[in-house]
């Protein structure tokens, strides 16, 4: 796959590094913001500003597969994007700083706003990293872990302990979370795709499709361990720490949060219903200690800054919390964090990289995950003419396979037996993998 980046950012750089091996990479920025990083890499690289048609050309964007802008500017990252679609329909990706500019492009593609001139995906690392922030936080560890529909939708597989609430319950009966399915169960060493009347047991597999939001929260209320999480601290009232403790509010943890600005602190106020909100300085021990931050089951320090971030989580671990998240700007700096002490140090740019690579492993392939080494596999298929307004249940699989979700342009649907597809829909399918082409071969076109 050809592959053109433009912006010689970390980012752009842990790009590059991360697929120079298997990819043509080309990079695209202006001569003084290369650095050695990119000449021990074997790319190409082109001086000049990707929103020049000029520019794109001479990085044979006619020939490439995809388009990634990648710099510090979100309107050079979204010019460089729509010029790239408009003179060669690449698939394009951009990163943004700016949920407006997101929302706004993601607009794009809906229904109402289709046209031509879009882009394919929109990242926005911060609310990437509140996604992992969350999980980390909230979800016990899953045994497998598939994203899907650009970050909109997932697979998750956990192991059933002993004394959870749904050991002996039939599957209809668990109460589990809206918009999630479970789609295959690992018993004994067989995997199979349960129904309703399916009685779960002890040390079962079972693993989940569904969106994104609604896995975690089943996730909390299913497979937490024992010790769940009740309290949590947050250093920093930005759109990371905003974010989170709309999330944490959702899931019933009692949340803190201390941020130094106070018109910040009015905002916060106003759409924050179940949070403290603490106007003060995250690296002042006193007010540490005053607002009881060390009782937190878990402190989360989300500046914008690494050293305030790292003196903040040095402080909390002072005060004896057992649990300290601390977000990193700086790749670089994570493992010196990790030595000092903390326990778990986190980078958007980190999310953003991994966010990239799923998307660019997706391209152009029918199978977008394999899952319990290899036996089970979840395939995307486009919905033709001849299934237009079919409903899931009227489907007459020559293979058990379940559809897990449906993507419906910019939407996800997880369906249910009377759920109608569409022309164009793209389905994510489950089903065993030995049996996989047989599923595919149900949806050709003659």
């Amino acid at each position: 796959m050809k592959i053109v980046i433009y912006g010689a950012t970390e980012v752009g750089c842990l790009l590059a590094t991360e697929f120079f091996e298997d990819h043509d990479i080309t990079v695209i920025d202006k001569e003084e913001n290369r650095t050695d990083e990119f000449d021990k890499l074997d790319i190409s690289f082109v001086q000049g500003n990707a929103t020049d048609i000029n520019v794109l050309k001479s990085a044979d964007i006619l020939n490439s597969d995809v388009f990634i802008a990648c710099t510090a500017l979100d309107e050079a990252n979204i010019v460089a994007c729509l010029s790239a679609k408009k003179i060669s329909g690449i698939r394009t990706i951009c990163f943004v700083s700016k949920e407006e500019y997101r929302n706004t492009m993601e607009l794009d593609k809906t229904g109402d706003y289709l046209g031509d001139f879009f882009i394919d995906y929109v990242i926005w690392p911060e609310a990437l990293l509140t996604q992992e922030l969350f999980r980390i936080v909230t979800v016990a560890h899953a045994l497998d872990v598939e994203n899907f529909a650009d970050g909109k939708a997932r697979l998750l597989e956990y192991k059933v302990k002993r004394g959870s609430v749904i050991v002996g319950k039939m599957v209809k009966d668990c109460g589990f979370t809206k918009d999630t399915i479970i789609v295959g169960i690992k018993r004994d060493n067989l995997l199979f795709i349960p129904n309703g009347l399916t009685e779960i047991n002890e040390d079962d597999k079972l693993i989940f499709m569904g969106t994104s939001h609604s896995l975690d929260i089943l996730a909390g209320t299913f497979f937490h361990e024992k010790e769940q999480v009740k309290s949590v601290a947050i250093i920093g009232g930005g759109n990371v720490g905003y974010m989170l403790a709309k999330n944490l509010e959702d899931m019933k943890i009692k949340t803190k949060i201390i941020e130094k600005d106070y018109e910040r602190c009015e905002y916060l106020s106003q759409e924050l219903h179940k949070t403290l909100v603490i106007n003060g300085d995250g690296t002042n021990l006193k007010l540490l200690d005053e607002e009881e931050i060390g009782e937190s089951d878990v402190v989360i320090s989300v500046t914008n800054n690494d050293e305030r971030n790292l003196l903040c989580s040095l402080l909390v671990k002072q005060l004896g919390v057992k649990r300290v998240i601390s977000r990193v700007s700086k790749v670089l700096n994570i493992p010196l964090f990790e030595k000092v002490g903390i326990d778990i140090a986190v980078s958007p740019k980190t999310s953003a990289i991994n966010e990239v690579r799923n998307d660019i492993d997706e391209t152009d392939v029918d199978i977008l995950a394999t899952v319990e080494q290899g036996e089970a596999e979840v395939l995307e298929i486009a919905v033709q003419s001849e299934f237009h307004d079919k409903k899931i249940m009227d489907l007459r699989f020559p293979a058990p396979a379940i559809v897990g979700i449906i993507q419906r342009r910019n939407h996800v649907i997880i369906p249910k037996g009377d759920t109608q597809i569409r022309q164009h829909d793209i389905l994510i399918i489950f089903t065993k993998a030995d049996t996989a082409q047989k599923v595919k071969e149900y949806f050709k076109v003659a």
